[in-house]
C-alpha cells in the first residue's frame, strides 16, 4: 500500500493496523535542537485516547508513546523521529461476523476492490486507530511552531450546533465533547444517549483555529496553504467536507460583505474581518487560520443495513463490538494535529525560500 506519507519538508509516515501488535510513525525533517520528550507528546494522545467517556468507544488503550530515535539528551537531532504505541485491547472476535461482509458507508468494499484483500479486524489500516500517530506527529509539529496556538472545538452534532454568542474556549475540558458552549454540551449528552440506545450513530462538525501564524506561508497555484490544509483534513477517517473561513457561506454574500477590509495599524496591515479564514491566494495573511470539517456518522452500527458479501450475496449487516456513536468527538485533537503538521511544513518551506521574511504583516519599503 502506497501513500502513507504526507508533507514536503516536515514529513510524516504512519504504519500499523487497528488490531496489529502496534502502530507507529516516523517524522522526518524536524529541525534539530528542539526540546522534546515523551511527556511533550503524551498529553495530546490522552485527549484522543478511547474509553474516556460513555460517548466514545470503550476500547481501553493507554496509548503510551515511546520515542525510538531522533532524540538525544532531550533534544531533536535533525534525524528521523520514530514513535511507537502498543495495541493492548484488541477484540478481533467482534469482527468475525463481518469477515465476509461489507459494512455500508465503510471502506471495506473499496479496499477489496482495489487490493483484493482487507484486514476486517477493526478495519485494519482504514481504522481511526491510525490517527493516534497523526496526533503524536502533531505534538512534534507544535514544537516547530513557536508562538502559534492551535485549538479545536466540536461545533455541531447532527442538527444541533453551538451558539457562538456563548463560545468560551475555557469550557472545552469541562465536558466530554470539546464543546465551547456548555448549554449545547448538556443537550448533546441527551442526544447521544438516545442515539446509542437505538444502536445508530450521528455525524459532527469540528472547527480548528491557529492563532499567531505569520503571514507568507503557502505558495501560489500548486502549493496553496488552504489546498494542503483541505487535503490534510480530508485525509482524516470519515471526513466528507472541508471549508476554510466563511467557506460555503461565502457563496451567499455580496462582494462587499465577503471582502475583509484593510487598514494600516502601527505600521502593519490590519483586517476588519476574517471571512478568508486567514488565507488569501493560498498564502497566510497573519490572521487566525480557521477551518471546519464535517465527519460522517460511524459506519459500524447495530442497526441492520442492506449490503452484500464478498461472494456477491445480498445480506443485512449489523456490526457488534465497541464503536463511537459519534466519531467526530475524538476527531477534534486529530484535526488540531493535521493543522499543526501542515503549518509546520509550510513554515519550513517558507523559511527555505524567504529566510529574511518578517514575522508580521509589514509591507516592504522600496
Amino acid at each position: 500500500m502506497s501513500h502513507n506519507t504526507f508533507g514536503h519538508l516536515f514529513r510524516v509516515t504512519t504504519w500499523g493496523e487497528s488490531h496489529g501488535p502496534a502502530i507507529g510513525c516516523v517524522v522526518d525533517g524536524c529541525p534539530p535542537l528542539l526540546p522534546l520528550t515523551e511527556a511533550d507528546i503524551q498529553p495530546f494522545l490522552d485527549l484522543r485516547r478511547p474509553g474516556q467517556s460513555k460517548f466514545t468507544t470503550q476500547r481501553q488503550e493507554p496509548d503510551t508513546v515511546r520515542i525510538l530515535s531522533g532524540i538525544f539528551e532531550g533534544r531533536t537531532t535533525g534525524t528521523p523521529i520514530a514513535l511507537h504505541i502498543d495495541n493492548v485491547d484488541q477484540r478481533s472476535r467482534d469482527y468475525g461476523a463481518i469477515a465476509e461482509q461489507f459494512r455500508p458507508g465503510h471502506a471495506d468494499v473499496t479496499y477489496v476492490l482495489k487490493y483484493g484483500i482487507r484486514d476486517y479486524r477493526g478495519g485494519g489500516r482504514s481504522s481511526a486507530r491510525e490517527t493516534a500517530m497523526r496526533v503524536a506527529a502533531g505534538a512534534i509539529a507544535r514544537r516547530v511552531l513557536e508562538g502559534v496556538t492551535i485549538r479545536g472545538a466540536l461545533i455541531q452534532i447532527g442538527p444541533q450546533a453551538v451558539d457562538r454568542s456563548r463560545w468560551d474556549w475555557a469550557t472545552l475540558r469541562d465536558n466530554p465533547f470539546f464543546c465551547p458552549d456548555p448549554v449545547m454540551a448538556a443537550q448533546w449528552e441527551e442526544q447521544l444517549a438516545a442515539v446509542r440506545k437505538t444502536g445508530s450513530s450521528v455525524g459532527a462538525v469540528i472547527e480548528v483555529v491557529a492563532e499567531g501564524v505569520p503571514p507568507g506561508l503557502g505558495a501560489p497555484i500548486y502549493g496553496k496553504l488552504d489546498a494542503d490544509l483541505a487535503a490534510a483534513l480530508m485525509s482524516i477517517n470519515a471526513v466528507k467536507g472541508v471549508e476554510i473561513g466563511a467557506g460555503f457561506a461565502a457563496a451567499m454574500l455580496h462582494g462587499e460583505e465577503n471582502a475583509d477590509a484593510m487598514r494600516m495599524h502601527d505600521g502593519s496591515v490590519a483586517f476588519a474581518a476574517n471571512h478568508a479564514g486567514g488565507i488569501l491566494g493560498g498564502i497566510s495573511t497573519g490572521q487566525p487560520i480557521v477551518a471546519r470539517f464535517a465527519v460522517k456518522p460511524t459506519s459500524s452500527i447495530l442497526t441492520p443495513v442492506p449490503s452484500v458479501d464478498r461472494h456477491g450475496h445480498e445480506v443485512e449487516v449489523m456490526t457488534r463490538g465497541r464503536h463511537d456513536p459519534c466519531v467526530g468527538i475524538r476527531a477534534v485533537p486529530v484535526g488540531e494535529a493535521m493543522l499543526a503538521c501542515v503549518l509546520a511544513d509550510h513554515l519550513l518551506r517558507h523559511r527555505a525560500q524567504n529566510p529574511h521574511a518578517p514575522a508580521t504583516a509589514h509591507l516592504p519599503r522600496n
